[in-house]
């Protein structure tokens, strides 16, 4: 199914934005046509904050790392100052990549033609280009990101003017603030897979708290039910929003013996211990937090209908030192993927049914209520970006007629 961008369909997107009670899903072409998810890359990853990784990704100065968000390819890096700095990895001379994967460097060179970048971006070399009219080296840099870390994590916005994340987060930002996940530790994520389907229906089932206790009914999720979902009320203007989940015991975590088998955050209350808390920052993380464990995940689209996701997995300081560690952490991953697979097996089917002729605009239980909030950060910005390039006409004032 395909659409044609007009003010009538983006009109038509203000269903969605309602109250769980009365919204309905937004129209399947927003998960599968070409044209809308082009639309999306300007309207939302060209102008939001899109997390990229972890601070502790780049201890030292010269590391880095790749990553590549709505078909951007990007390099971080920690420059000689100790700064971090983001950059678009395509050089400006015919657009070869000047790095990939991570590492360690003083620089970057383009393995084409040997234009050499620091890690600030700098063009600092460019062999034979001493016959060029006019050619200035300082122009020709690597074209540089706003950077912004927020609890350990490294945001990147391709908007130079956009405003700071962080005061759009401050009820975000105090759910999670006992994780204090700035010193929390993990394993550096492996290379991630590309899945095949839309990033919004990954989301969607990262925060949908209806379908717990039916795709998942058994013992490795009966301790978290539906029916103790709740959705916090979130600004309509915050970057990000919130889902908790009460536990039927304290101390809840996704293994066989339904507690937590590492060790506590330390800064938690008994309450944060009886619920799960799910922290989403559209459109790139979504946070998993349980009282001993923390999955985060990062969306990459790659096309409209399929994307890749960065999973990570963050515990207590100190945590990963116990030698027991890799054997406890093998143990909740292996039933924590049992889970996965059962959430991966549906999506995918997901974006199948999507794409049928018959697919429609559904309604949701009160256990959807992430999928509201989504739709109302979503559907704010997708108006934004269409009045930004098509604005109502004025109102012509109607003359008052004198006289009969």
């Amino acid at each position: 199914m395909t659409i044609t961008l007009t003010s009538e369909f983006i009109r038509s997107l203000d269903s969605s934005a309602q109250d769980v009670s009365t919204a309905e899903t937004l129209p399947p072409e927003c998960y599968t046509d070409a044209e809308f998810y082009a639309f999306e890359k300007e309207a939302i990853f060209t102008r939001e904050w899109l997390c990229v990784g972890r601070e502790s990704w780049l201890a030292e100065p010269g590391d880095y790392f790749t990553t590549t968000i709505a078909n951007e390819p990007m390099v971080v890096a920690r420059n000689r100052k100790g700064e971090i700095k983001a950059m678009s990895s395509v050089c400006q001379h015919r657009a070869m990549l000047v790095a990939e994967g991570s590492g360690n460097a003083r620089g970057f060179l383009c393995p084409y033609h040997h234009w050499a970048y620091s890690l600030d971006g700098d063009l600092v070399a460019a062999p034979a280009m001493n016959k060029t009219c006019d050619f200035d080296r300082k122009a020709h840099g690597l074209p540089n990101f706003k950077v912004e870390l927020w609890h350990g994590f490294i945001f990147v916005n391709l908007d130079a003017e956009a405003e700071p994340l962080a005061p759009r987060l401050t009820q975000v930002a105090e759910a999670i603030a006992p994780y204090d996940l700035a010193k929390a530790e993990g394993p550096r994520p492996e290379p991630a897979p590309l899945m095949a389907w839309n990033w919004k229906v990954m989301f969607e089932n990262n925060n949908d708290g209806y379908h717990a206790s039916r795709l998942h009914h058994g013992p490795l999720h009966d301790f978290v039910p539906s029916n103790l979902a709740e959705f916090p009320p979130a600004d309509p203007a915050a970057a990000g929003y919130l889902r908790y989940n009460g536990s039927t015991h304290p101390d809840a975590s996704f293994n066989a013996t339904q507690k937590a088998m590492l060790p506590i955050f330390p800064g938690l209350t008994e309450v944060e211990r009886n619920r799960l808390t799910f922290a989403n920052l559209p459109p790139t993380l979504s946070l998993v937090m349980t009282s001993d464990v923390v999955i985060y995940m990062i969306l990459r689209p790659d096309s409209p209908q399929t994307h890749y996701m960065d999973t990570g997995l963050l515990v207590a300081p100190g945590a990963m030192k116990d030698d027991a560690f890799p054997h406890k952490l093998e143990a909740m991953w292996t039933a924590t993927q049992h889970i996965i697979a059962q959430d991966f097996d549906v999506d995918a089917k997901v974006q199948i049914g999507l794409q049928s002729r018959y697919a429609k605009r559904g309604r949701y239980s009160w256990q959807e209520g992430a999928q509201a909030g989504l739709n109302n950060w979503l559907i704010r910005r997708y108006k934004a970006e269409w009045e930004r390039h098509n604005p109502e006409p004025p109102v012509k004032p109607r003359l008052a007629v004198v006289g009969g």
